[in-house]
């Protein structure tokens, strides 16, 4: 499951800090925060027909995680959908694409890590790519990393940071097991999500998913809450066990940039019949009404 190259981007048009330059020359400082520490947020965003997806859901997680981190100033929400429309216009873009907004503290007058050296910022950085939905909807598979997701006593995961190592470390394991991503417990042992994605199962006729204490607060996740609530779908956000997803019925998991996906099987465990999704097949028809009806224009 190794993402390709689109020759759609080869001349993609990068825009920082409301400056527009060409993918090979676009960059920012080296005394940038984003690059002396990751001190940085971010937002994955996807285009559907000329509009954004849960836009205001997206930009409330962006400043609140800011919030979080003490950012000392911050772009408001009209300046930040004035860039992303001016970077969808410069490349011509409608459907199809997923936009990577990046909010960096700004930059230091000398490499250090105390935020006071922040004296230039923030940052805004508008990545838009022609990309589809990553995961294969025939299914993707999951092995259980050696590497836990940290909850609030280490780093909350309410904090929506560009520091995303444990997770990177995560793939790296789960590309040497043979999987396409990680399955990641939090410090407990109990589910958190994969590398990149939340992970839902399914029992019967139940939905569930873990709770928030080692993992983001999902868009898609809680739209997928959502839709449950509003067609009837039995569901529960609690701690699940490693071998409950073992032997659910079905398991899918959900995201921006990957929508929702099925898992066929986990640690070499081939999840329900293999095959027969019903539930998933149910939600993501749902999902699918959700995103062409709905969402924020950003395209005329």
């Amino acid at each position: 499951m190794l993402q390709q190259f689109d020759p759609r981007n080869r001349d993609l048009l990068i825009n920082i800090n409301g400056q527009l330059e060409h993918r090979d020359t676009a960059g920012v400082s080296p005394f940038d925060s984003v690059v002396q520490g990751g001190d940085a947020v971010w937002e994955g965003l996807r285009l559907y027909d000329g509009r954004i997806f849960r836009l205001e859901e997206h930009l409330d997680r962006l400043l609140h995680s800011a919030k979080a981190l003490a950012f000392a100033q911050m772009p408001t929400r009209d300046e930040m959908v004035e860039q992303i429309k001016r970077t969808l216009a410069a490349n011509n873009m409608r459907d199809e694409v997923h936009i990577r907004l990046t909010l960096t503290r700004g930059v230091k007058i000398t490499s250090g890590m105390d935020p006071r050296l922040n004296q230039a910022g923030p940052t805004l950085i508008v990545l838009a790519e022609f990309k589809q939905p990553v995961y294969d909807k025939t299914g993707i598979t999951l092995a259980t990393s050696p590497y836990r997701r940290p909850g609030p006593d280490v780093l909350d995961p309410k904090i929506h940071h560009n520091n995303l190592l444990n997770s990177i470390l995560a793939k790296i394991a789960a590309t040497a097991a043979g999987a396409d991503d990680a399955l990641m417990l939090d410090g407990r042992g109990f589910v958190a999500e994969t590398n990149a994605t939340h992970v839902f199962m399914v029992t019967g006729d139940t939905v569930a998913t873990s709770r928030t204490v080692a993992c983001p607060e999902g868009i898609t996740r809680a739209t997928v809450l959502q839709l449950c609530d509003q067609h009837e779908i039995s569901c529960e956000v609690r701690d699940i066990s490693l071998p409950e997803l073992h032997r659910a019925d079905e398991v899918f998991c959900t995201g921006t940039m990957g929508e929702l996906a099925p898992v066929t099987a986990i640690d070499g465990t081939v999840i329900g019949t293999g095959e027969s999704r019903p539930m998933l097949e149910r939600l993501s028809t749902l999902f699918r009404e959700l995103t062409t009806t709905t969402g924020t224009v950003v395209v005329d």
